[in-house]
């Protein structure tokens, strides 16, 4: 696997930190991170987007959504049972896990519905005023150029 030094960045930057762990994390990434359980990220609209994990066997009340540090963390923790059940086949897994995604700037949690066994969070990006492209009046040259109060 490659290698990337991101020290340029940091020299010839500033607040790009987050960029470069975000980016350092990723092309670090074990292969052999878990892949439980399964899920998908799609985006839905212009600024909005839906994490769908697969979340069979759960409860609502088994599920945490929380919003920490920039990234989104789902957790889950089955309580234990005992039934009596005698399975011939268990291959519905229903051990606890925890995922995390990580969110972009400007990026919230707008909220999470848990149906048909699969826990759907809705994510929205909120490009604040400032941000947003904004058209500049020229003044003609007859005209008073007044300051623009900030």
């Amino acid at each position: 696997m490659r290698n990337f030094d991101l020290t340029p960045l940091y020299r010839a930057s500033v607040g790009f930190d987050r960029l470069a762990d975000v980016m350092d994390r990723a092309l670090s990434a074990d292969v052999s991170a878990p892949t439980y359980p399964p899920y998908n990220i799609e985006k839905t609209g212009e600024n909005a987007y839906r994490i769908s994990i697969a979340v069979a066997g759960f409860a609502a009340d088994d599920l945490n959504v929380e919003v920490r540090d920039g990234a989104v963390i789902v957790s889950a923790r089955k309580a234990e049972e005992d039934d009596g059940r005698t399975y011939l086949h268990r291959g519905i897994a229903t051990r606890a896990f925890e995922r995390k995604f990580t969110l972009a700037d400007h990026v919230r949690v707008d909220g999470a519905s848990h149906v048909d066994g699969m826990l759907h969070i809705d994510l929205v990006r909120e490009i604040p005023e400032a941000l947003k492209p904004r058209r500049i009046e020229i003044a003609k040259s007859a005209q008073k150029v007044e300051k623009l109060d900030a």
